[in-house]
């Protein structure tokens, strides 16, 4: 495993960590519930904004999960390369 893996991984546990922050924000849950909260929270609002039904909002919430992951690993990636790139 090269650094830059090491980088978007690293990237991808503060991404997700610091958006379930932003999600339990004055909540009274405990930190070993916030992944599950994140997910029902998440899955509620696309059903109650977007009216679709029930499986699909939880699969959808579950693909938005997996893209943030994704998203924030490539990101962490780039910006690991941008800062060792030689002139």
């Amino acid at each position: 495993m090269n650094n830059r893996k090491r980088a978007g991984i690293i990237a991808a546990v503060i991404g997700i960590v610091a958006f379930m922050m932003m999600f339990h924000a004055g909540s009274p849950t405990p930190i070993l519930n916030w992944p599950v909260e994140t997910y029902m929270g998440l899955a509620f609002t696309i059903g109650w904004l977007s009216s679709v039904p029930t499986w699909l909002s939880y699969v959808l919430a579950a693909l938005v999960l997996v893209l943030m992951i994704i998203g924030f690993y490539k990101i962490g990636g780039w910006v690991y390369s941008l800062m060792t790139r030689r002139r």
